[in-house]
């Protein structure tokens, strides 16, 4: 009987440990598991290097109103579920990206009138939160206030009393449909102008005194990572950090020949990175020919890693400890990769329906 309850104990323990060592092993496979994460986009298909390098994912534009619901009422969810199970199957945090936006909105929704317009944006946020709020660990709830604004905002709340009455109604009911993702707002041209950083600022301080937000998000494209120095980086991130609340690298690409972008990136990535209140970098694309601006690869076509990758895995060093999400959202937990959250397709989704990513032509993504 004791020999018997050795082997249950010890086929437990064993089966504990290959486990175990199956979960490091996918999740220190990326370049860094530390507590913060080093994420990507996912466009058409995943990459099959893509857990190589990257440890959070953000769909290029499979969660953007305009590619699920380009026709009225006809709800294209396939590219988004496929990123969605990808994270779920990695183990990697999933960000929605995003749920109000001026640029990429569905071309028929200037043409309702205001009801209409409310009723459809209700009917999608609630949508996407049925669809993929248990394992969502992000939302970029409105994307690029500043710059592209929604059609439709009038329509939920203009500018109202506070400026950005239609923000907070976002958020609110982004709050409803994504109850225990953190909820982010998202710009461009943060970064370089700390004047924008204090735009910035009065909108998200507005969001946190109703208790509406939960993270920073700042691009940093390669329009404003390029030239800025390092004195403008750090104001904006101190301006961004005063807030208590934490920042996202959200969108990172940087530019130049390979020596070029090696040095921009040894220069700047430090201090994004470094900064005790950035918990996460996502970076917008990868691979040559495959991402929104040119130059701003670092795998080349033919599989090659740029120098500024090099650098940027020597930098990082790849720790092997399990890889934790900032805000105690733990991805390391088995149970985030149960079956039942895994998004099913609907059977009116035909592979060949697929919304495929477009080049962006708008600054921002």
């Amino acid at each position: 009987m004791k020999n018997r309850i050795k082997k249950v104990v010890g086929g437990l323990a064993l089966a504990s440990v290959l486990l175990t060592s199956v979960m490091a092993g996918s999740a220190s496979a990326a370049i860094t598991n530390g507590s913060k994460f080093l994420g990507n986009i996912i466009a058409g298909s995943a990459p099959s290097n893509f857990t190589t390098y990257w440890n959070q994912v953000t769909p290029e534009n499979g969660t953007k109103w305009g590619s699920i619901e380009g026709t009225r009422n006809q709800m294209n969810w396939g590219n988004a579920d496929m990123i969605y199970n990808y994270a779920i199957s990695k183990n990697i945090p999933f960000k929605f990206h995003t749920l109000v936006w001026g640029s990429q909105e569905p071309n028929w929704v200037a043409g309702l009138s205001a009801a209409e317009q409310k009723a459809e944006i209700s009917s999608f946020i609630a949508q996407a939160g049925q669809r993929y709020s248990a394992k969502t660990a992000f939302v970029d709830v409105v994307n690029e206030p500043l710059h592209a604004k929604p059609s439709y905002r009038n329509a939920i709340g203009g500018d109202g009393s506070t400026g950005w009455d239609w923000v907070i109604w976002s958020f609110q009911q982004a709050r409803a449909a994504f109850p225990n993702a953190k909820l982010h707002l998202n710009d461009y041209g943060i970064i370089g102008d700390p004047s924008a950083a204090d735009k910035y600022v009065n909108i998200i301080n507005i969001l946190k005194s109703r208790g509406l937000i939960d993270g920073i998000g700042i691009q940093c494209h390669y329009f404003n990572m390029d030239n800025v120095s390092v004195s403008t980086m750090n104001t904006v991130l101190n301006k961004l950090a005063a807030t208590g609340l934490p920042i996202y690298v959200s969108e990172l690409d940087i530019t130049g020949d390979d020596n070029t972008q090696l040095a921009r990136y040894q220069t700047k990535f430090p201090v994004l990175w470094n900064h005790p209140s950035v918990k996460g970098v996502t970076l917008w694309g990868y691979i040559q020919n495959q991402t929104w601006a040119s130059g701003t690869h670092l795998v080349n076509s033919n599989g090659t890693e740029r120098p500024a990758l090099k650098w940027l895995k020597q930098y990082l060093g790849g720790s092997s400890a399990l890889m934790e999400t900032t805000d105690g959202l733990d991805i390391t937990d088995a149970s985030s990769v149960q079956p039942d959250s895994v998004v099913q397709p609907d059977s009116v989704v035909q592979p060949d329906s697929v919304v495929q990513p477009e080049l962006e032509v708008v600054p921002g993504e």
